[in-house]
């Protein structure tokens, strides 16, 4: 997986350079944390790895502060997947992408809408959605199916001739350009760089 890691940052180097992949840091760990599991299993039955934006942490969900969107990929044995976005991010992330809607969403609109992306990907993943708008905002928001998402994040499982082909990291580079006027707009709502060179 690191030598794929290694594979991929060569391709965002010209994709999305704002975007890296590290062998270590972009990996996920492999342990549980069974503390509070009934299932006492050591390890995690997937592999996954994570590619971030260099200003950013390399952490991704609720308890990590100071993450970014990025692009993800997984593989295990009830279907292999990749995609991008930013997951449950923290309060104060979600705060700042809420607040961007909020000024206008007709930017994440036409985001969502390009064909590329949504032929490819659909719609944003539905998960974690709330029912009721997040308070502080009306119910007849301009862009109200927007503010209710509490992840930002497209993906599609992978075939399994696609995850054992020999040109998988070109194929991910291929699927994640279509990700990246998602990943730069939101890492824009948080005040991120949206490309450059790399430093």
């Amino acid at each position: 997986m690191a030598a794929l890691v290694e594979e991929i940052d060569v391709h965002l180097a010209t994709l999305a350079p704002e975007i890296i992949g590290h062998p270590k840091r972009s990996m996920f760990r492999i342990h549980r944390d069974t503390r509070f599991s009934n299932d006492k299993s050591p390890y995690k039955t997937n592999l996954a790895c994570w590619f971030f934006h260099s200003d950013a942490g390399h952490g991704v969900g609720t308890a990590q502060a100071h993450g970014g969107a990025g692009f993800y990929f997984d593989i295990e044995t009830t279907g292999s997947s990749l995609g991008g976005g930013i997951w449950m991010p923290p309060r104060p992330t979600l705060n700042a992408i809420r607040a961007a809607i909020d000024e206008s969403p007709r930017p994440l609109r036409r985001v969502l809408a390009e064909p590329s992306l949504k032929r490819r990907f659909g719609e944003l993943a539905p998960e974690a959605r709330l029912t009721r708008m997040p308070r502080g905002f009306a119910v007849d928001h301009p862009g109200a199916e927007l503010l209710r998402h509490r992840s930002f994040t497209v993906g599609r499982k992978l075939k399994e001739a696609e995850l054992f082909s020999p040109a998988l990291p070109a194929l991910l580079a291929k699927e994640y350009a279509r990700i990246v006027p998602l990943v730069r707009w939101l890492n824009g709502a948080l005040g991120l760089r949206a490309h450059g060179d790399r430093h």
